[in-house]
């Protein structure tokens, strides 16, 4: 009878060893709709490589947290930068088709506070910020998927997985947005427009055309395919090694770390393609010399008019910018997705 008790015991223990039960996570009922992206390998950095994702159970409140606090911490930090980026913008459109001695950041910064007061400061900032939460919310947001998409079909997370994720990223989220690019650059580079953000939109359509809203979409395409990767990549692979060779740990020290050397590495290898998005930009449909026909034609006649000095113009003022920008996102976007409940990038 003895030995007949233990029979059952075990074969009932092989039958429950058998039964998959589904995955319950921690404060959360189950089949209930405000499962997380994280709590299904979502950004959680742990999905094997023969892992596949249940994409079908991440709710959609779990993907406005995702791609929201991507685009409010890139709000965050473009509303603290914007007087940055518009000098990089004046100091980008200096001796245009010249050679000459350029005025300095500090220079520039004090003529043009005299000339047009501090409003100048702030030139293009609702589209500024408007562009920053769709731009920045597609372009952060797009990494996680697109990483753990390639590790679900290609078994493996390297860093080059990591580069052509964000790059891809980076590139759809400026082909979308960039009528909001080109707007806030002719406000900036106009302060006596009166007709505001609408009118200037009409105005571009009704004398360029449509086309117009889409100038420079090849170089900010490349430009924003560098900055995502560079930026995701090296403060993805910079804190995976501080983690593993240094005593730091997930938290504010660790993101202000990584964010600063993503920052200086993005701000190197995009300078002088940002500097042609700008002029492209803000060139006027016209038949006069100077024109550029596209990207590798502005790369050109720059290098021939003003020298390699002038793919660089801007570059002091766009590292004061991206530096502090990188790190800002970056930090308030780890302290967002905590706040929310999702994983560390």
């Amino acid at each position: 009878m003895r030995r007949f008790g233990i029979r059952i015991f075990l074969f009932g223990q092989r039958g429950r060893r058998k039964v998959k039960r589904a995955p319950k996570f921690e404060g959360e009922k189950l089949g209930s709709s405000n499962l997380r992206p994280e709590n299904l390998g979502f950004g959680s950095g742990r999905m094997k490589a023969d892992e596949k994702p249940s994409w079908g159970l991440v709710s959609p409140s779990g993907v406005a947290y995702h791609f929201g606090t991507s685009g409010l911490s890139v709000a965050v930090a473009t509303a603290v930068t914007h007087p940055l980026d518009v000098l990089k913008v004046r100091l980008q459109m200096q001796l245009v088709g010249q050679k000459g001695p350029l005025t300095g950041m500090g220079r520039l910064f004090l003529q043009v506070l005299k000339n047009e007061g501090p409003r100048f400061l702030y030139l293009g900032l609702t589209p500024a910020l408007t562009r920053s939460v769709l731009y920045g919310g597609l372009r952060l947001g797009l990494y996680e998927p697109s990483k753990y998409a390639c590790n679900w079909a290609f078994g493996s997370n390297n860093v080059f997985v990591k580069i052509g994720s964000a790059g891809f990223g980076g590139a759809i989220a400026t082909a979308l947005t960039n009528p909001v690019e080109v707007l806030k650059v002719r406000l900036q580079m106009n302060p006596n427009l009166r007709k505001g953000a609408a009118g200037e939109v009409r105005a571009i359509i009704g004398e360029e055309g449509v086309k117009a809203l889409w100038k420079g979409v090849g170089p900010a395409m490349t430009r924003a395919a560098t900055l995502t990767a560079s930026q995701l990549a090296t403060y993805d692979e910079t804190k995976r090694m501080l983690i593993r060779c240094t005593p730091l740990e997930e938290g504010f020290h660790l993101h202000l770390t990584s964010s600063t050397v993503a920052g200086m590495v993005s701000t190197l290898l995009t300078a002088p393609v940002d500097m042609i998005k700008t002029r492209l930009m803000l060139q006027q449909e016209s038949e006069r010399v100077g024109s550029y026909r596209n990207g590798f034609h502005c790369a050109y006649q720059v290098l021939r008019t003003e020298g390699p000095r002038g793919l660089y113009k801007g570059s002091l003022a766009m590292f004061a910018r991206l530096g502090p920008q990188t790190t800002i996102t970056f930090i308030v976007c780890e302290k967002l997705r905590e706040l929310a409940g999702l994983k560390a990038i």
